[in-house]
């Protein structure tokens, strides 16, 4: 009977160290994947969703990659109602239709970097990177006579890379909070509207995309309703801030201190 007993003591002092083992493992993995998954975090580049902002102010962007047809309608609208935008241009767009990159310039809009060929730039090496911000960013210069110094990453798909390599370029890259989604095939003025009257706030950065069925005949009334709801609206480039700030995990950029 004693034997038998201390059998049983034996296996019970051998299990205990077991789950002392496995809970000394637990504890060593659980902190290991919490700090790689801090460090990941903190090494995590975002661009510009928005800007923190006292004020009710907006940016209106456009995206340019295709046609240009609506282009002179845009602009026309952006003028009567005194707002400067922001277009976001691809270096393809741009060669096809030099004139119109005079025309927003010469209404005093911004005009930014949309890469060269509108590829996925969180898809291709770190040469191509470069090799398509590089490009457009010269073929825009030419045009414009002015330094471009804003980029937005096709499709928004960006990585560290992207932006670290935007950044070495000069090149502060624009992401966005209100998404028009004006692209979408079926999606209706109304859709449109209220995606934009229901996610605007103070400092954010709003989505159109030029060569789409509704855009061009919607967009006084969005700037109207806009308006009437207090909004003013500056381009990219004076909206941002360009030192003393930091971008916050949901890529707001904020003022240090």
């Amino acid at each position: 009977m004693v034997r038998i007993y201390v059998i049983k003591l034996k296996t019970l002092i051998k299990l205990m160290l077991l789950f002392i083992l496995i809970v000394v493992f637990l504890a060593v993995a659980g902190n290991y994947y919490y700090n790689s998954v801090s460090v990941s975090a903190s090494n995590r580049e975002l661009p510009i969703y928005s800007v923190e902002c006292e004020n009710k102010v907006a940016a209106i962007t456009f995206d340019c990659a295709w046609g240009s047809d609506d282009i002179p309608e845009i602009l026309e609208t952006l003028r009567k109602e005194d707002v400067k935008a922001t277009f976001f241009i691809v270096g393809q767009w741009a060669e096809k239709f030099p004139d119109v990159v005079k025309m927003i310039v010469n209404d005093g809009h911004d005009i930014a970097n949309h890469s060269y060929s509108h590829l996925r730039m969180g898809a291709i090496d770190r040469d191509r990177i470069k090799k398509e911000i590089s490009v457009c960013g010269e073929i825009l210069k030419k045009l414009s006579n002015q330094k471009v110094d804003l980029f937005r990453a096709p499709y928004g798909d960006y990585s560290n890379n992207v932006i670290n390599i935007a950044r070495s370029l000069g090149y502060f890259t624009i992401q966005w909070d209100v998404d028009s989604l004006d692209w979408k095939p079926g999606i209706s003025q109304d859709e449109i509207l209220n995606r934009i009257t229901k996610r605007i706030k103070p400092g954010s950065i709003i989505l159109f995309h030029n060569d789409t069925p509704h855009t061009s005949k919607l967009l006084p009334t969005i700037i109207k309703n806009l308006k009437n709801e207090g909004y003013s609206f500056l381009p990219v480039s004076k909206l941002i801030l360009r030192d003393n700030y930091y971008i916050d995990f949901e890529g707001r950029q904020r003022k240090k201190g």
